[in-house]
């Protein structure tokens, strides 16, 4: 696998990526199963089993939790945008874009003496 150069700006914005969507994971589970209220279900018994799919009510979201919502999204996607228009991908031939791309999700997973 080819290795890349990363510049160290998108290294960082690459990581705060990855590490504001655990966050918003994270966060997520904690939340109503709905962001507006809704009342809860019961689903059909399923065929050759004994699961029987159920949701309680949802009270939605509170306005604090809607807010964090917004804020992380809005963060990831500037993230993103960051990382996905940085001008090093200029310097990367259109047909290893992809494999670069790739290298780069996963630069910070290698140990700090083997990382490019």
């Amino acid at each position: 696998m080819p290795t890349y150069d990363f510049p160290q700006d998108l290294g960082d914005a690459q990581l705060a990526l990855h590490q504001t969507r655990t966050a918003y994971e994270q966060y997520a589970k904690t939340l109503p199963w709905s962001a507006v209220p809704m009342p809860g279900w019961e689903g059909e018994k399923q065929l050759h089993s004994g699961y029987q799919s159920r949701k309680d009510d949802s009270p939605g979201y509170t306005e604090e939790q809607a807010t964090e919502v917004t804020r992380f999204q809005k963060r990831l996607l500037e993230l993103s945008i960051t990382v996905s228009t940085h001008p090093f991908w200029d310097s990367v031939d259109g047909g290893s874009r992809v494999a670069a791309r790739m290298a780069l999700k996963h630069v910070h997973e290698q140990p700090e003496d083997e990382a490019a």
